[in-house]
């Protein structure tokens, strides 16, 4: 782990998977003015089951789906559809790089309750990161601004339904593969979201252009969180946290490239805080650990 080589990959590694995060909200948010979202969401996590049946399963065998924590594991995997399909739904209304900062306040939501499920002691910097990190969301989301109050309100239900996934994926990190853990979400989402091409499907079938965006929502979902494990085992989790935020920076660049679209004054003041109140609690986390 001390290897730089091995670090250098790790990063790497790390901001590839968070472009193709960014990628997938955004080729999601074009796709949303075509397709309902809860069909959009069952095909993300089709494509990421199958594609993990292709490429994982063989050598994995039953390892993959045998744990000793199903119920855990399938809320966990709840917790991330929930993810995928609020985050859809506000992209519908608000712009991409001003939805994912307020989606990214999940760690400051983590830093809270992870004292009440975990156990964890919440410290005073932690409580002032958080309350100024909100005051960065307050400034996203602010009365009179441009933002819809309830796209505002779905991407909270997202920030929310991805701090619950942090902490029940630090509950279960010990214990299972994370393979395993991979390949849950994408079985769970699947299962879950069958109903959608019953319930939210028009009949009119895509074009082959829209068919392959569709299809690229669980590459890009699938590939991406397989390069983060990657990154994880190349370089330590204290050098890759405080790099996060970056997918803000791919957020407002790919918003800018695709919608033409970039975030006023007040809005990027509140992105800034935000992301420096996550760096201020990633940071901490770091010196209480090896690097």
């Amino acid at each position: 782990m001390s290897d730089p080589a091995h670090r250098l990959r790790g990063v790497l590694l790390f901001l590839t998977a968070l472009l193709l995060f960014a990628a997938l909200d955004a080729t999601a948010k074009h796709l949303s003015a075509i397709f309902a979202v809860p069909f959009m969401v069952w095909v993300r996590y089709l494509v990421h089951f199958v594609f993990m049946l292709i490429t994982v399963a063989p050598s994995e065998g039953r390892t993959l789906f045998v744990t000793r924590h199903p119920w855990l594991m399938t809320l966990r995997a709840l917790m991330l559809v929930g993810v995928t399909l609020f985050m859809q739904l506000a992209l519908q209304t608000l712009p991409l790089a001003e939805t994912s900062a307020l989606v990214f306040t999940t760690p400051l939501l983590v830093a809270l309750l992870a004292g009440p499920l975990l156990g964890e002691k919440v410290t005073s910097r932690a409580w002032l990161a958080t309350l100024i990190g909100f005051a960065g969301a307050l400034l996203i989301a602010r009365p009179g601004g441009a933002l819809f109050g309830v796209g505002v309100a779905y991407a909270a239900a997202a920030a929310l339904c991805y701090a619950l996934y942090q902490i029940l994926t630090r509950k279960l990190v010990g214990s299972e593969t994370q393979l395993r853990l991979l390949f849950f979400t994408a079985l769970v989402g699947t299962a879950c979201m069958a109903f959608a091409p019953f319930t939210h499907w028009n009949g009119i079938w895509p074009s082959l252009t829209e068919a392959a965006l569709l299809a690229s929502l669980g590459l890009y979902g699938g590939v991406g969180h397989f390069l983060m494990i990657r990154a994880f085992r190349e370089a330590n989790a204290s050098t890759l946290a405080p790099l996060l935020y970056v997918q803000l920076i791919w957020a407002t660049l790919l918003g800018w490239l695709v919608f033409s679209h970039l975030p006023d004054l007040p809005a990027i003041i509140g992105m800034l805080i935000i992301g420096a109140s996550g760096l201020t609690l990633a940071l901490a986390e770091r010196r209480k650990k090896p690097a």
